[in-house]
């Protein structure tokens, strides 16, 4: 497995985007879902990552900057058929990496609540994030929660 930076112009990726994004409307009801879509991606303080293996793509996720020294991950996604293949977690270290290599000293994320967000929630608590408090503009509801990593 390679992990290099999304091509947004590959077809594989902008189908796993497509399928995340559904699948955030799908699991959280109108206004609840915070995951950033095609433009939200291309921002100029968003890094967007991409897994590969022999030319089929794994997963995605990126990291957008909140501060000098705080990221908040974005948009993981792992096909479904590759569920426990490894590429999770090879973009979660990747995207550590980076934060780490930036000088950030937390990463933050918000996700769903609830049984379809139970395989990202058990990758993440695997490396070592805990449950928290709300941070940048999101609100906390039923619907949401929030996970950080300090990395100092």
């Amino acid at each position: 497995m390679i992990v290099k930076p999304g091509d947004f112009a590959d077809p594989q990726i902008l189908d796993l985007l497509r399928l995340h994004l559904q699948g955030m409307a799908e699991n959280s009801p109108p206004g609840h879902s915070f995951a950033l879509d095609l433009s939200g991606l291309q921002r100029p303080d968003v890094t967007f990552l991409s897994v590969w293996d022999d030319g089929t793509l794994l997963a995605i996720g990126a990291i957008k900057e909140l501060a000098a020294d705080h990221g908040e991950l974005k948009s993981m996604r792992t096909r479904t058929d590759r569920l426990r293949s490894g590429a999770g977690g090879l973009m979660l270290l990747s995207l550590l990496d980076l934060a780490i290599t930036r000088g950030y000293r937390r990463v933050s994320l918000e996700t769903g609540t609830g049984e379809p967000f139970e395989p990202a929630l058990a990758l993440y608590r695997k490396h070592g994030f805990r449950d928290g408090e709300a941070f940048a503009d999101y609100v906390r509801s039923d619907f949401n929660q929030f996970l950080h990593l300090d990395l100092a």
